[in-house]
């Protein structure tokens, strides 16, 4: 196995010190450990930033969002609509609070934070219902959030990976709306649990393969295998047309050939996709930016392609 780069102690001491909070296993104790965890992690949002709380329309939800707008005057800005990490079972606007002002901070853009709903309670479709409706809200509705209809990015990470490649799946089929780029961050993409990744990295400290498997049964209760291209992206039929894409692995993580796998399917339908693997790096790395140049240095990457491919459009 690669060693793990000494960035990610942090992760790893974080994560010991949160343990007891998950010891049942239980979706409960799991949000306990993942609140401790993400809290150990996490930094202030900068004083100069904007930041409100809101709450948008879906057809059968009120999605809870938070907006974030750097400083620098109130023309409409590019928009970046953050769909956070967490097995689809853990996570809030809170516990991904640093990544969405980072992301804010390091592009310029507005971003939207998605608090969408959670499994066991909230099975899919909701959580994809929840990005999906996020998105087409907020596109039709810039006045709203100051930003220009024509430079939206989907970002996710983990599980909001898969909900933001689903989504922009979801935009080809359904004629919109429009979505300059995505940015998935070692993402969930359904990949069956016999690629070697899935063996090699079983038991990593911050995610485990037992572990992705339990999430993505309550995801996807009693049909875990679906060909639904909107549950598990890989599984689509057509990569064709889709945005511009920025895929992120952490070389030891479960799910790492998910993002190897998942690029090369849309480059080979002829879109325009970039990969990076964070050699020696877990899943999760893009919170140990705060402590670690390295780590940084791949959180700055992702913001350069968001940046790239959203200020072009001015």
């Amino acid at each position: 196995m690669a060693t793990i780069h000494p960035d990610m102690q942090v992760l790893i001491e974080a994560s010991d010190a949160a343990v007891e909070e998950g010891a049942d296993h239980s979706p409960a104790s799991s949000r306990r450990f993942w609140t401790a965890y993400t809290q150990t992690l996490g930094r202030p949002c900068p004083d100069d930033m904007a930041v409100h709380d809101d709450v948008i329309p879906n057809a059968d939800n009120q999605v809870a969002v938070r907006v974030y707008r750097p400083a620098g005057g109130d023309a409409p800005r590019a928009c970046i609509i953050y769909v956070h990490g967490g097995g689809f079972v853990v996570g809030d606007l809170d516990s991904s609070d640093a990544i969405a002002w980072g992301f804010a901070q390091g592009t310029g853009a507005v971003v939207v934070g998605v608090n969408y709903r959670k499994t066991p309670e909230h099975p899919y479709p909701a959580a994809f219902n929840d990005t999906y409706g996020a998105l087409a809200y907020v596109a039709g509705h810039p006045d709203q959030f100051g930003i220009n209809p024509d430079r939206i990015a989907l970002a996710g990470d983990s599980a909001g990976g898969c909900l933001s490649t689903a989504a922009c799946i979801a935009t080809r089929d359904r004629g919109g709306p429009k979505v300059a780029a995505q940015a998935l961050i070692y993402p969930v993409a359904g990949l069956d649990i016999n690629h070697p990744s899935y063996v090699e990295h079983a038991e990593t400290p911050t995610l485990t393969t037992a572990g992705m498997i339990e999430c993505l049964e309550l995801y996807l209760p009693g049909n875990r295998q679906t060909d639904d291209p909107y549950a598990l992206p890989v599984k689509a039929t057509d990569f064709s047309g889709l945005p511009p894409a920025w895929i992120h692995s952490a070389e030891i993580d479960p799910i790492r050939d998910d993002g190897r796998v998942y690029a090369s399917k849309l480059a080979l339908a002829g879109n325009n996709v970039t990969y990076r693997e964070a050699r020696g790096m877990i899943h999760g790395f893009m919170r140990a930016r705060f402590t670690g140049t390295a780590a940084r240095a791949e959180f700055e990457a992702i913001c350069g392609f968001l940046g790239l491919h959203l200020n072009d459009r001015q």
